[in-house]
């Protein structure tokens, strides 16, 4: 088969080479990638965003089914724009709609479709510029520390954790009078804080039937010992050691049945991938967000720990055939630690030289992913994003899924890199209790 993969993240190189180790996939385009994606695949100088490029790309060179790597298309109607057109409408899109995307694209519409789904979390009340003063009213009714969700898309930074009244009240007014975080907070929904471990579940769906991904576990602040400004992710452990079996089936009868059935009673058709951001409090689910698309950086820990085929994964979502596919996982651990650039999540420099990527991986050991990654015109492979790398090491046990990430990661380097060193070790300490 022909496919067209939409991305240029971590994420999407994991997705590609997952993809070409099929022997189902012909031919796999990225667009736009990245230098590793370029090295397994064909890179389309094309944006995500970019709705006409693509149809036409499409058509030209006969692609069989396409799959929507982040979240941004998905928010913006790429699945309703090829359902409009004649010539497009039969070509599986794996991705949901603009309305389901909306779980993801409106903290404010998820919080209300979990309260219409009777789904366990977190108290909220959602405000605008305009109810800035009942906002600001009720944060002094909640108990400390108090949450803020920018509403909209905010790659992945537009939550905080405020631990004073004044501090919550502050950032009130910063999202929304002096739009902190764009248009995003235009809404901001002020949240009870939970307390517990957070972990992350991945379902695959056709709207009716559905498959529980390997779960992960991410780190999302900058600073060792979780301190620090919030990032997209610096790491993921697969699997999660209180994840067990008890608590899996709490998420699938408290959770996924009820999100998949409720999309199903709405009205809002939903194919692909859904990705559950879940607090453990006590031994029990409670969702914090829903992503309407797999984690970065939990994809390049989860797709290594999935044993069948994975095109015919994808194929099986697009043509709504899911209750044909046979998933199998593999027995094994995966630790992810992301390399970033200094400065990041700040400003950081891009254009740097990244060294000691020639003959670094051993395929049972350790994959290396590309992020923010592009090549020079003379084939060096320069840094272009604030998260640049991906090292998934693979493994027995955790402990021995880390060492081999952490033994890859010390081969890589360019000016000012960075990384946590401490990612899985709270996990491991729960192990040993």
């Amino acid at each position: 088969m022909n496919i067209l993969l939409l991305g240029s993240g971590g994420r999407e190189h994991a997705f590609a080479w997952k993809i070409v180790n099929s022997k189902k996939c012909n031919q796999l385009y990225v667009a736009p990638g990245n230098a590793g994606t370029g090295q397994i695949a064909e890179n389309i100088p094309l944006s995500v965003t970019d709705f006409e490029g693509l149809a036409d790309f499409v058509l030209h060179k006969k692609i069989d089914f396409v799959v929507v790597g982040p979240e941004e298309p998905l928010v913006r109607g790429i699945v309703d724009f090829f359902a409009a057109r004649e010539d497009l409408k039969n070509i599986p899109i794996i991705g949901p709609g603009q309305i389901g995307a909306q779980l993801e694209g409106s903290k404010d519409f998820s919080k209300k479709f979990m309260e219409r789904c009777g789904i366990p979390t977190a108290a909220s009340q959602t405000f605008t510029k305009e109810t800035l003063e009942e906002g600001l009213k009720f944060i002094d009714l909640q108990e400390l520390p108090i949450v803020l969700k920018a509403d909209g898309l905010a790659a992945g930074k537009g939550v905080l954790i405020c631990n004073s009244y004044d501090e919550a009240k502050a950032s009130l007014k910063e999202m929304l009078l002096e739009s902190k975080f764009g248009s995003a907070s235009e809404k901001v929904v002020i949240e009870q804080f939970l307390s517990g471990v957070e972990l992350s579940v991945f379902v695959a769906t056709d709207g009716i039937h559905y498959i529980i991904l390997p779960e992960a576990k991410d780190y999302k602040r900058i600073g060792e010992g979780d301190t620090g400004l919030n990032t997209g992710g610096m790491g993921a452990i697969s699997p999660v050691p209180f994840a067990d079996k008890e608590f899996l089936e709490k998420v699938e009868s408290r959770i996924v049945i009820p999100t998949i059935k409720g999309l199903e009673k709405q009205n809002i058709p939903y194919t692909g991938f859904l990705f559950i951001g879940l607090m453990n409090v006590n031994g029990d689910p409670y969702v914090i967000e829903y992503n309407v698309r797999m984690g970065d950086p939990e994809t390049q820990a989860v797709l290594p720990r999935i044993k069948s085929d994975f095109v015919d994964l994808l194929y099986a979502l697009g043509t709504k055939k899911l209750h044909q596919y046979q998933f199998e996982t593999e027995n094994s651990c995966t630790a992810t630690v992301v390399m970033v650039a200094g400065g990041y999540p700040e400003s950081y420099r891009k254009g740097d030289t990244i060294e000691g990527l020639k003959g670094i991986e051993s395929a049972d050991k350790s994959l290396t992913f590309h992020a923010g990654t592009q090549l020079s015109n003379s084939n060096k492979v320069l840094t272009n994003g604030g998260r640049v790398m991906a090292v998934t090491g693979i493994g027995n046990d955790p402990y021995e899924a880390l060492k081999n990430a952490y033994n890859t990661v010390e081969k890589i380097s360019w000016v000012n890199v960075s990384f946590r060193k401490d990612i899985g070790q709270d996990l491991l300490a729960l192990k040993k209790d």
